[in-house]
């Protein structure tokens, strides 16, 4: 059985920083692709980061581009989310997510990804 488990969420101030954390369990992740995606209220869950089995390739939404880095390590199964310079619009709830099969990081659809985590909430206060 996979799970996926979120921390590292919580209330920062605008411009701060916060680092999400998920720990993967029940898949071979040392050759899965992993992503970060999220979802504010009354939006669709939307892409924001992906990194390829290895770590050497990642993928980010332009909104965030620039201020996330998505790195993960292999050893304790965990893939990690460095949130800086926050902003209110960045205010959602963020999920980890595994792709169907080992998958690949470049494919952004939410329906590329077979497995999801319970989510961690991030909340930026302007």
């Amino acid at each position: 059985q996979v799970q996926l488990v979120e921390s590292g969420g919580g209330l920062v101030q605008a411009g701060g920083s916060l680092r999400l954390s998920c720990k993967a369990s029940g898949l071979t992740f040392s050759t899965n692709a992993m992503g970060w995606f999220r979802q504010a209220p009354g939006k669709e869950r939307e892409f924001v980061a992906a990194i390829n089995w290895s770590g050497v390739r990642t993928l980010y939404a332009d909104s965030v581009k620039g201020r996330f880095t998505i790195s993960r390590d292999n050893a304790k199964n965990t893939v990690y989310l460095q949130m800086n310079s926050l902003k209110s619009e960045d205010t959602a709830v963020y999920y980890c997510a595994a792709p169907v099969s080992s998958g690949t990081y470049s494919d952004t659809r939410p329906g590329a990804y077979e497995y999801w985590g319970q989510g961690t909430q991030v909340t930026v206060s302007s």
